[in-house]
């Protein structure tokens, strides 16, 4: 009876935990994040996990974001293994730099632009109405993620664009922060991406220089306008 008492308690303190998130509380959180949001820096780990082979393939490096003004974001994704490569963008192209080469591939985002700011609207300032403008919101429940508590939140793309990219996105919302821990694409097929955040700093000092790729850089577009 004890043991039966013991595991009847442990239910209903899961249930009670799961009442007590609500949709409202994680826009609320992101909001909460959103208002004084300048920036932050990041450890990051991107899984990409192929089904057809039941196999992933992990990276990791640095993440920094600068919001420089309400209508400029700046983003460095620094990746140290296993191969190095560095990709920068300020909202209307994209720069992925290689280290070993010295040489940079450039993309002019262009009509993709929206795109992209969907993406950025998924924990980095982004608050919950541009949340709500692009995705179609459904809260999972409460998780945890690297040992913080968070909200799990499942979001359908509104715009065919997106759709054709990624069928659904999970996201994970800490519920001490209201920043994003983790981020889970979802390909057409049973393909996916998972994106995880450890050892986020909010609003740190990252001067602009931090966004330049190195001197000398030789530019490879790959689109024109």
């Amino acid at each position: 009876m004890h043991r039966w008492g013991l595991g009847l308690a442990l239910l209903c303190a899961v249930a009670a935990t799961a009442a007590e998130h609500t949709l409202a509380d994680a826009m609320g959180k992101m909001d909460q994040a959103a208002a004084g949001f300048k920036g932050l820096s990041a450890n990051v780990e991107y899984v990409s996990h192929m089904e057809a082979i039941h196999e992933d393939d992990s990276e990791i490096g640095t993440m920094l974001v600068k919001r420089p003004n309400p209508n400029s974001l700046h983003v460095k994704i620094a990746i140290e293994k296993p191969d190095p490569k560095v990709a920068v963008t300020d909202g209307k192209r994209v720069d992925v730099y290689y280290p070993r080469s010295g040489e940079a591939e450039t993309i002019l985002l262009d009509h993709r632009k929206s795109q992209v700011n969907m993406i950025l609207a998924l924990g980095f300032g982004g608050t919950s109405k541009d949340l709500l403008r692009s995705y179609d919101v459904t809260l999972i429940g409460p998780d945890t993620i690297g040992g913080e508590s968070a909200m799990r939140l499942e979001l359908i793309p509104k715009t065919k664009d997106m759709l054709e990219q990624w069928k659904k996105i999970e996201l994970w919302i800490s519920d001490k922060t209201g920043y994003t821990l983790q981020q889970k694409f979802y390909d057409r097929g049973k393909d996916y991406t998972l994106i995880t955040y450890t050892k986020i700093q909010p609003n740190p000092e990252i001067p602009e220089s931090a966004f330049n790729l190195p001197k000398g850089t030789k530019r490879q577009p790959l689109n024109k306008k």
